[in-house]
């Protein structure tokens, strides 16, 4: 026969609950938090579907920064360097280069200001809500989670602050003043880059990598799924799943049916046509803006 547990609730002055006890079992504790354990998610079709850059384009495209026909002339363009061109090192150098060319002269505050604006438009109705939850589950454990992108920081900041994430690595503009000088501050952060910069922070941060977790869609992020603990395969491509299945790594796919083949054209295609139309198209709003 069960033993009974007498539980005894004890309440304030008001009759309100303050607390409890029970002399059979505790109530259950909380997990401790593991400082040297943290979490690792790649932005676009992980956290979020499609790509960061596309809808940060999306909002200033509605913004007139640049025409819708403006957009489609450069994404064309754009289109025939990725078809033609191959990603030799002095080739992604000057693609690297001409990235943030645009934000010459720009202000961060006012970069980070449209960040926010544009996330809350635009991006925030698009995390992955099975994804948000598995960044949540590893706050709710006391460990620290970060954003990996390519995309510019200032957007990787924006997307970890409003969702309560510990911060973001991301590509760096190089900065004089307050404002954008036009150049890289380092390399994009991109394939090896992500394992590079993710291995930097963990040894600045005092994190064992072997209990830490990494979260990607691409294969492109390879190198960094393969330093940690724990990859997992999220909305995973062909050949990141055939990657996870052969490794044992765990797949988490949120996509459902036609919607997951419409998902990945913002976040491949798309968003390399569209990253090349910002830069021009906000040079030629520039010059426009001048002339008159």
């Amino acid at each position: 026969m069960a033993r009974a547990r007498k539980v005894t609730i004890s309440t304030d002055v008001h009759g309100h609950t303050a607390g409890w006890s029970e002399t059979l079992g505790a109530p259950p504790a909380t997990p401790t938090p593991d400082p040297t354990a943290a979490a690792f998610f790649d932005v676009d079709n992980t956290m979020m579907q499609g790509a960061s850059i596309y809808w940060f384009a999306r909002g200033l495209a509605a913004r007139k920064y640049f025409t819708t026909g403006d957009l489609a002339r450069f994404a064309w363009q754009q289109a025939k360097f990725r078809l033609l061109a191959t990603e030799h090192a002095g080739d992604m150098s000057q693609a690297k280069e001409a990235a943030l060319a645009f934000v010459q002269g720009w202000r961060v505050d006012d970069v980070e200001r449209l960040a926010e604006e544009i996330f809350d438009e635009l991006m925030a109705p698009r995390i992955w809500a099975g994804t948000r939850r598995l960044a949540q589950r590893h706050l709710d454990a006391g460990e620290r989670v970060w954003l990996v992108s390519a995309a510019p920081v200032e957007i990787g900041r924006v997307i970890a602050a409003r969702l309560g994430l510990t911060g973001a690595i991301g590509t760096v503009a190089e900065v004089v003043d307050g404002a954008y000088t036009g150049r890289l501050a380092g390399d994009l952060m991109h394939g090896p880059a992500k394992a590079e910069a993710i291995t930097q922070l963990a040894g600045v941060e005092g994190l064992d990598l072997g209990r830490c977790t990494a979260y990607s869609d691409s294969a492109n992020d390879l190198p960094m799924l393969s330093i940690v603990g724990h990859p997992v395969a999220v909305n995973p491509d062909p050949a990141l799943l055939r990657q996870a299945r052969q490794h044992g790594w765990a797949v988490r796919d949120f996509r459902t049916g036609r919607r997951a083949v419409k998902i990945a054209v913002p976040s491949t295609a798309a968003a390399g046509l569209v990253a090349g139309a910002v830069t021009a198209g906000l040079a030629l709003h520039r010059r426009r803006h001048r002339a008159g």
